[in-house]
Parts: C-alpha cells; sequence; structure tokens
C-alpha cells in the first residue's frame, strides 16, 4: 500500500525517526517542522495521512488539526496526533479538535503501522468518492460541509454487540446523552441487525466466551449492507495482537478497558461524522448521475441516456434474434400552444403527456424525452404490428382526454403524431432503424398530424 504520509514535529530527531519507520514500509514521506509549513504543504499537495506533533511552539497541534478540518480543501485528510501527553483529557481534546487518532509516545511500529494503513485505506475511499461527486460540478464540497454542520445535530444510531450485561450496563450509561444506542447480546443476531437497520456505527465488544469478535468484523466487512457501516471494538489490555488484527480487518477505531467516557464519546463522534460526510458523498455522486440521465422537466430519460442505452437494447436483440421497434412521438402544434397560454401551459401539457405516455407502456420499454416536444420508446421483444397497436392507443387517448391546465384553470385538447419502425436484421443499424421511425413521423405530420405512421422496413 503506497501513500503520501506528512510527519510534522518540531524536533528534527523525531521527524527522522518517523521517516526511517514509514519509508521501510515503502510510503512517501513528507516532512515539516513547524504547523503553519505544515497547513501550506496539505493545502497544495497530496497528503494521504497526517502524523501530528501536539507540541510545537507557535502554533501547537491541536491548532493545526482544526484549521485542517474547518478548511473544505483538508477536512477528510485523516489526521493522528503523535505526542508524549498521555492522559484521556489529551485525547478528548485532540479527538474534539478533529483528529482521526490519538498515539501516545513512544509509538510502537506495529500500532503506527496498522493506524496508518487503516487510515490510508479511509482516505483512497474518500478521495474517490470526492473525485466521482466533483467532476460534474454540480456540487461543492463546502455545500457538503454545510449540510455536515445540520445533521451533527441528529443523535446518531448506534448498535452495541456485548453479551455481558454489565458492561452493556457500564456503556449504556456513558452513552445515554450522546447517541440512540440499541443493544444486542448475541453476535450472530448482532451481525443480522447491523444489516438490516440503519446504524451509523456498531461497538463490538472482545469479551465474548464462546465466540471471536473479529469473525462478526470479517462478516460485516463482506457484507455490502455493512461494509462501510464504522466498527469500534472495546478490548482489554493485553490483546494488543488482537486489535492489529482487527485493525486489518478493517475495524475503524478500538477504546481499551477500563473506558474513558470523554473518550468513547470523542471516538464515536469522529466515525459518526467521518460516515455522514462519505455518506453525502455517495449521495451527490448518485444524484449526479441520476440528473445526467433524466430530464428535470418530465422524469423520463433524456436523450443522452437514449443515445447509449438503445444501442445496448439493439445488440441484445441481435444477439437474441429477438424483435425490437422504437417509436417517436411529437405534440401536434405545440408552439401555439406556448404562445397562447405560455410556457408554464406548455411545460404542464409536456409533464402530462410524459405521464400518459409512461401508463401505456411496459416497464421494460424506455421511454424518454428526445427533445423539445419529441419523445421516443424503445420497445424489447416487440413485433412491428404490436408497435403499432400501443402507437394507436396512445394517440387515441392523447386525443380523447383534454389536458388541464392547472395555471390557467381550463382543459384544451392535444393531439399527437407518432412514427414507428422495427429492427431489420441482419444489415439494420441503430441509426438506420431511428432514421425510419423519424421518416414515419415525418409522414405523420405531413399527412394531416393525429396519425400513426408505421415503417416496416
Amino acid at each position: 500500500m503506497t501513500a503520501r504520509i506528512l510527519v510534522v514535529d518540531d524536533v528534527p530527531a523525531n521527524v527522522k525517526l518517523l521517516e526511517i519507520r514509514l519509508l521501510a514500509e515503502y510510503f512517501e514521506v513528507l516532512t515539516a517542522t513547524s504547523g503553519q509549513e505544515a497547513l501550506e504543504i496539505c493545502e497544495h499537495g497530496k497528503v494521504d495521512v497526517v502524523l501530528l506533533d501536539v507540541m510545537m511552539p507557535g502554533m501547537d497541534g491541536f491548532e493545526v488539526c482544526r484549521r485542517l478540518k474547518a478548511d473544505p480543501a483538508t477536512h477528510h485528510i485523516p489526521v493522528v496526533m503523535v505526542t508524549a501527553l498521555d492522559q484521556a483529557a489529551d485525547r478528548v481534546r485532540g479527538l474534539e479538535a478533529g483528529a482521526d487518532d490519538f498515539l501516545t509516545k513512544p509509538v510502537g511500529d506495529l500500532q503506527l503501522m496498522t493506524r496508518v494503513k487503516s487510515l490510508v485505506r479511509l482516505k483512497m475511499l474518500t478521495d474517490e468518492l470526492r473525485l466521482r461527486a466533483s467532476t460534474t460540478r454540480n456540487i461543492g464540497i463546502e455545500e457538503l460541509l454545510d449540510k455536515r454542520g445540520t445533521r451533527a445535530e441528529e443523535p446518531a444510531r448506534v448498535l452495541l454487540v456485548d453479551e455481558k450485561p454489565s458492561s452493556v450496563e457500564r456503556i449504556r450509561k456513558m452513552l445515554r446523552t450522546a447517541c440512540e444506542l440499541q443493544v444486542e447480546h448475541d453476535p450472530q443476531t448482532g451481525f443480522f441487525r447491523a444489516a438490516e437497520g440503519e446504524f451509523e456505527c456498531v461497538i463490538v465488544s472482545s469479551g465474548f466466551a464462546d465466540f471471536d469478535p473479529l469473525r462478526l468484523c470479517s462478516q460485516m466487512r463482506s457484507l455490502d449492507r455493512t461494509r462501510f457501516l464504522p466498527i469500534i471494538m472495546i478490548a482489554d489490555h493485553g490483546e494488543e495482537e488482537r486489535i492489529v488484527r482487527a485493525l486489518e480487518l478493517g475495524v475503524n477505531d478500538y477504546l481499551m478497558r477500563p473506558i474513558d467516557q470523554q473518550e468513547m464519546i470523542a471516538r464515536l463522534n469522529t466515525q459518526v461524522r467521518r460516515k455522514r460526510y462519505n455518506d453525502e458523498l455517495r449521495a451527490s455522486v448518485a444524484q449526479t448521475i441520476e440528473m445526467a440521465v433524466t430530464d428535470g422537466l418530465t422524469g423520463l430519460h433524456n436523450r443522452r441516456y437514449l443515445d447509449s442505452h438503445l444501442q445496448t437494447l439493439f445488440d441484445r436483440a441481435l444477439a437474441r434474434r429477438r424483435p425490437l421497434s422504437v417509436m417517436i412521438t411529437d405534440i401536434d402544434r405545440f408552439k401555439p400552444i406556448n404562445d397562447t397560454w405560455g410556457h408554464d401551459a406548455g411545460d404542464e401539457i409536456l409533464r402530462e403527456f410524459a405521464a400518459r405516455l409512461r401508463k401505456n407502456v411496459r416497464g421494460i420499454d424506455l421511454a424518454c424525452r428526445f427533445g423539445g416536444e419529441e419523445f421516443v420508446v424503445v420497445m424489447p421483444d416487440t413485433e412491428h404490428h404490436v408497435a403499432e397497436r400501443v402507437a394507436e392507443r396512445i394517440r387515441a387517448q392523447i386525443e380523447d382526454t383534454p389536458f388541464a391546465l392547472k395555471t390557467e384553470g381550463r382543459e384544451i385538447p392535444v393531439t399527437v403524431s407518432v412514427g414507428v419502425a422495427s429492427l431489420t436484421p441482419p444489415h439494420d443499424s441503430v441509426q438506420t432503424l431511428m432514421k425510419r421511425a423519424d421518416t414515419a413521423l415525418y409522414e405523420a405530420k405531413t399527412g394531416g398530424r393525429n396519425r400513426v405512421v408505421a415503417k416496416a422496413a
């Protein structure tokens, strides 16, 4: 796993020591000896993880971390505070400043590398989501951060999997005001609840009498529904090897007993905050994709989607030797509707026409707005004569039921012309198929409108 790690410490010997250890694991290492230098490197360079000393002259590590997390350009970079401070209050202060982890010097190689590798994996995921969300420029990272701030007021939904009633009660008291906590004593039932529920974090205790908690963590990481669900493990001193293995399996964080209440809340908030941020990124990606292929006015697929998907349907019909038909519809005399009643009325007509079109075709049919008042319906597994009947049914339904104009409080008659064409293998193509349908539509329009013309070949 290669990544770029920034080491920030005002003591050159400490910087060199960490640099040597990271280089031995084939990481690329950047160094800084002050908080300001670290901020500039993060702002202008591609940094995957920051190892940040706390006690530095001028700007200390807490302030550096706060500034990194407040900047939309650097908010997503994981920060690990590495310091000689070893009190729970210091860890809480670092976590509340936005740090993703807090390691106490001297840091063991195994502890350091497992944490770095775990955070690098998370950073790679976030980078991919940010890239997808930003390529279309339809969503801004600043906007996501604003949304994250509003969601921060909502209590997190957390599942605790722990078979010991005394342990459950202690944790319940610690988290009583910090989240909505649900408890499951049986680990296998806990796995199904994690998969079926809308949780934002799962806390797994290591103290099962007859069950390996790492098995539960592994199961959650192997299932799509829980692959990105944060997991915090609670372990006892002496279980360092289990913790290392847990981090390698994808567990996000851990706590050692006895648990400090403030530290537990701070670590839980860190995981929930990151999950909500990534959830917003995923939602923006899905929304962007939807917007890219959907007509905003009618809700049907747009021409971009038709251009990409029609070829797929065409190739499949040829390969399977199945029929394929296409109809192009055009609302008659649409310009006078706009000129007489206004564009708002015209938009109402288009929305209602799309709704009627959708009701008169099957779920497997592809209905798209082709542009303006033209719509296309692609009908897989549909013979020519069947497509012609469908087109006639749509034409008749449009003519028989006037369109209500809510903006005007009246109804107006509307008619539609339709051109139909069907696949004629083996020498047909998407272009020739669409051309025949378009020619049929032209004949319907020039032949008096409000009619269907079907081109068999």
